[in-house]
């Protein structure tokens, strides 16, 4: 069985990370989707440059172009899948926590559905 990217959905079917993706324009688009791809591939073997883990179970894809820094924080769930739970432009050296809190607090839900 393959593993599969999946987009974490809130309550009311919304797909942050999709509609994050949206807004960018389609060449970063493109470069985040082959990433993706990438990462399905190549699965938990897929280490740095494009992966890096976080704490707690997360890790975080990530993308550069000459626009950004771009990055999703997912984890490996059961039944092969990559949960993508929180994307974002990076502007800091350090992930923000924000943005960890954040993708901690969908995997609990994730998790609790």
């Amino acid at each position: 069985m393959e593993w599969k990217v999946k987009f974490y959905k809130t309550q009311d079917n919304k797909s942050p990370v999709e509609d994050w993706l949206k807004i960018l324009d389609i060449k970063t688009q493109s470069k985040i989707i082959r990433n993706l791809t990438l990462l399905e591939k190549f699965n938990l073997n897929l280490k740095q440059p494009y992966v890096k883990p976080l704490e707690n179970k997360l890790y975080e894809i990530r993308t550069k172009d000459t626009k950004g820094i771009y990055r999703i924080i997912y984890f490996a769930n059961t039944g092969k899948q990559f949960i993508m739970l929180n994307g974002f432009t990076k502007k800091t050296q350090k992930t923000p926590v924000k943005e960890i809190e954040l993708a901690k607090q969908r995997m609990k839900e994730f998790i609790n559905e």
